[in-house]
């Protein structure tokens, strides 16, 4: 699984995802933005090296040789958590000018899934738009909003529940929220 951290808000997310996708024994390969590197320290008490021996493999963001630069590097797909508005545009625009960018429009060109979580609000039409055309051209839109229904009681459990939702887009089984199932009582004979 190819995991993008890029400088939004929010880097904790993807450095959940890392830690699940170790629990859970599947490969991940880290590319991080030098913005997400930055956010990193500014929003954590992690290291870029802790978060990066999470990963089974991590590249430099300006190594455009590396194995994801390549259809033939097969992956289950590309989660990018957090997607600042700029990746967002350069993957919307295909302008991949790092290997962060250029795994996610290889990717989307061998039609394998990529997600994006985007966290910026408010939204401009220039950050919709670029939605609206990652999206027509393969990509699923995830947007950083976490629910209210399993009534989370700590951070965690919002960041679990943003997790727990990309990993059912991937078709991962990890039980790390509770799931809808109706108004208490309404189903139960």
């Amino acid at each position: 699984m190819l995991v993008g951290i890029s400088g939004g808000s929010g880097v904790v997310y993807g450095v959940r995802l890392l830690q699940v996708l170790k629990e859970l024994k599947i490969e991940s390969h880290l590319i991080m933005t030098t913005a997400a590197t930055e956010t990193l320290v500014l929003e954590t008490d992690h290291k870029v090296s802790d978060v990066e021996s999470i990963a089974s493999v991590s590249y430099r963001i300006n190594d455009i040789a590396a194995p994801p630069a390549s259809g033939s590097f097969r992956t289950r797909g590309m989660v990018v958590i957090p997607c600042s508005m700029k990746t967002l545009a350069g993957v919307a625009n295909g302008y991949s000018d790092n290997l962060l960018l250029r795994a996610a429009e290889v990717t989307m060109k061998e039609k394998r899934l990529l997600v994006l979580v985007p966290r910026e609000t408010p939204l401009s039409r220039i950050h919709i738009e670029n939605m609206l055309r990652a999206s027509d051209a393969g990509a699923l839109i995830l947007p950083a909003m976490p629910a209210f229904y399993p009534k989370p009681k700590t951070i965690e459990g919002m960041v679990d529940f943003l997790v727990g939702k990309v990993l059912d887009t991937l078709g991962i089984e990890r039980d790390l929220y509770q799931r809808w199932t109706g108004p208490p009582g309404t189903h139960q004979k």
